[in-house]
């Protein structure tokens, strides 16, 4: 018999994906993680029936959610992840070469041990490199309580929902803008505007009090169903938007990497918002 993994986090909506073979189904806390087989997108990993990451289309996010802030910085050192334990944000912030520091926030140890093991090619070894520093704590009380500053913060959370419920909020935002240098950019998973737009309205009014720049901007990624996915983009330096092409294609030639989605003509274009998504930035 056929199994199938139903995600219902969107009232009205429901999506199912076939699961042609169990790898692994326990209890985490008070959530049901399930990991499976698919055969479109190779290994996905669901909480509560909520996807969190497959193996085939998780390239999409990790590279929008790591290279758009870095390269339109185009002199960053120094990164801060919140989340992500599945090693991917973190896989993709290691292949600039200029990034002299990498920390890394998790809640969950376990969480980075589980991908390690069964998640493998998400992290593809990025666990090992010397310039990461993993801190296992809360997100939000590492943000309030640290001193050390980042040229780029990213926020690689779960939906508004139990434990990522707090990194959603005014008081995390205006602790992770202390933790920005000069001229540094906070990036955040701000879920599907068209499913979800009360969440990206929320972050845009507390990133217009926080900081010069506050938008959005957006990649497709097909496991997150009911259009592209939001990004949020604070920063008090307006110049990171006006970075040509040209420019951002030579920061990447000098890095010496290739990406699967994201390109410089892509980067640009994901700042053009339609008009519905402008409507929630501006709500």
């Amino acid at each position: 018999m056929t199994d199938w993994i139903t995600e219902e986090l969107h009232g009205g909506l429901k999506t199912s994906f076939r699961a042609d073979e169990i790898l692994v189904r326990r209890p985490v806390s008070t959530q049901d993680l399930v990991l499976y087989r698919n055969p479109v997108f190779g290994r996905m990993l669901a909480l509560d029936g909520v996807t969190q990451v497959t193996e085939k289309d998780e390239f999409i996010y990790h590279e929008m959610l790591t290279h758009v802030p870095v390269l339109a910085h185009g002199n960053a050192t120094s990164v801060l992840i919140v989340g992500g334990g599945d090693g991917g944000m973190l896989r993709e912030t290691i292949r600039h070469p200029g990034i002299e520091r990498v920390v890394m926030v998790e809640i969950d140890e376990g969480v980075v041990s589980f991908s390690k093991e069964h998640l493998p090619t998400v992290s593809d070894g990025a666990f090992d490199d010397p310039r990461l520093e993993l801190v296992i704590a809360d997100g939000a009380d590492y943000m309030r309580t640290a001193t050390e500053q980042f040229d780029v913060i990213i926020v690689d959370s779960t939906d508004p929902i139990g434990p990522g419920e707090v990194l959603f909020t005014d008081h995390f935002y205006g602790h992770a803008k202390a933790r920005l240098k000069d001229g540094g950019v906070l990036v955040t998973q701000n879920g599907v505007p068209f499913m979800q737009g009360a969440e990206l309205t929320g972050t845009m009014r507390a990133f217009r009090s926080l900081f010069e720049v506050a938008t959005c901007y957006l990649a497709t990624v097909p496991t997150y169903v009911g259009g592209p996915m939001a990004f949020g983009f604070g920063t008090d330096n307006p110049g990171l938007l006006a970075v040509t092409a040209e420019t951002l294609a030579a920061r990447q030639t000098a890095a010496g990497f290739e990406t699967r989605y994201y390109t410089p003509d892509v980067h640009k274009a994901a700042f053009a918002l339609p008009g519905y998504v402008q409507n929630l930035v501006s709500a």
